[in-house]
């Protein structure tokens, strides 16, 4: 029997290939997973309103970079003959990164989601979905509901006039990743500060023929997420 030992090389090669690239993504993501994990993270001095309270400490900041935030335009009121651009709840989009190294890495990924595993600060019955933040890393989940807001520019710590408010979100719901990550659901509360952009158009929505149109709007923000103090 004869072999064609000349296919060999030709055939590892790409297995060798493929083995190294996985090697070095898992390298980049366990890298920047410990640098979010271990850098000191200090959250800017806030309003009492949406600040987190005593006995939480900040464990990673997450740059939405690239964020949008959805509207549909809708009638102001019952039986009203005019319209304006509302929130569209199902509509937030936005991925998180940390800097490693001198680069951005994307750590998070922020969209709406049933809650499939509450806690006991959630709200009964449940809403149809809640604000969701999901590891890229080992895909943990935390659900979040909007505690307190004020206006983006109304504190001088954040003045950016004119953008999406400033929030603070407590978790109601986690749940571990597909081979047990619990990165995320160590998150107790989570703050949106330092929001640019996303506020409603200021035209296309104002005549009932308007009703139905839908718009993004980009935004970028910083989430600090905390968790109960070791």
């Amino acid at each position: 029997m004869n072999y064609n030992t000349d296919q060999q090389p030709k055939k590892i090669a790409p297995v060798r290939r493929l083995f190294a690239a996985a090697l070095v993504l898992g390298c980049a993501f366990s890298t920047a997973t410990n640098a979010a994990a271990q850098q000191s993270i200090t959250p800017p001095t806030t309003p009492t309103l949406i600040t987190p309270p005593a006995g939480n400490s900040a464990f990673l900041l997450g740059r939405a970079l690239v964020g949008t935030q959805g509207y549909v335009c809708l009638p102001t009121s019952t039986g009203a003959s005019t319209a304006s651009w509302t929130v569209n709840a199902a509509r937030p989009e936005a991925t998180l990164f940390v800097s490693v190294f001198g680069r951005f890495e994307d750590v998070v990924t922020h969209f709406l989601s049933p809650n499939t595993n509450p806690n006991g600060s959630a709200p009964n019955p449940l809403p149809f979905g809640n604000p969701t933040w999901q590891s890229s890393f080992d895909s943990s989940k935390v659900w979040g509901q909007p505690l307190q807001t004020i206006p983006a520019g109304s504190d001088q710590s954040w003045p950016n006039a004119g953008a999406i408010a400033c929030l603070l979100l407590q978790s109601v719901g986690s749940e571990a990743g597909l081979a047990g990550g619990d990165f995320l659901t160590q998150t107790t509360f989570i703050q949106r500060l330092n929001t640019q952009g996303g506020s409603a158009p200021a035209m296309g929505c104002s005549v009932l023929s308007d009703v139905g149109k839908q718009t993004l709007v980009p935004y970028t923000a910083d989430y600090y997420f905390f968790h109960g103090s070791k």
